[in-house]
């Protein structure tokens, strides 16, 4: 990292408070509303908030949804009311006519943050080849808040989670609250 990059980064090294949301129809409808993605068997979420507990974060909340955009926009707003400073979905970004978080959620977006889908697809090209182009992983900036939008695949959550959203949630938020 140059010294350019730590100078600007310089102050996020902290723990943070995310929100985690899976969106899935098919556990929403076997479960209904929860908030530990233990109570609902999520192998990607419970992955989510162990890695974050890990790296010292705040893990503010957990909630599952229904592939439906009005649930999704209000899942993540609310997450964002109550002080999340990062809020990380997965599921819904495949390419079925039910996945519909991009949809829900791009047009809230007051930044979108598009190099974090670029560098994410170029990052999953060793895990899965070129099926990464299957992937509309995206992120963006909501009302001050860093807001990705992962697959459902544990591999991906991880990938994402430990070698981008970690890294940088910090820098982010930095940035997108000045």
């Amino acid at each position: 990292m140059s010294s350019s990059t730590k100078e600007h980064k310089k102050g996020t090294d902290k723990a943070y408070s995310f929100s985690i949301i899976t969106i899935s129809t098919s556990r929403f409808d076997k479960y209904g509303s929860t908030d530990a993605p233990s109570a609902v068997d999520d192998v990607s979420g419970q992955l989510i908030s162990d890695i974050l507990k890990a790296a010292h974060n705040n893990v503010l909340c957990y909630s599952l949804v229904a592939d439906n955009i009005a649930d999704i926009r209000k899942a993540v707003l609310s997450s964002i009311f109550n002080g999340a400073d990062v809020v990380i979905t997965t599921g819904g970004t495949g390419l079925s006519d039910s996945d519909v978080t991009i949809e829900a959620l791009c047009p809230l977006f007051e930044k979108e943050l598009e190099g974090f889908g670029e560098l994410f697809r170029l990052k999953s090209l060793d895990q899965i080849g070129s099926a990464t182009i299957l992937s509309r992983a995206t992120a963006g900036i909501i009302q001050g808040c860093a807001v990705f939008c992962l697959p459902g695949s544990p591999k991906a959550v991880e990938l994402a989670i430990e070698e981008i959203i970690i890294p940088e949630a910090g820098h982010i938020v930095k940035h997108a609250r000045s």
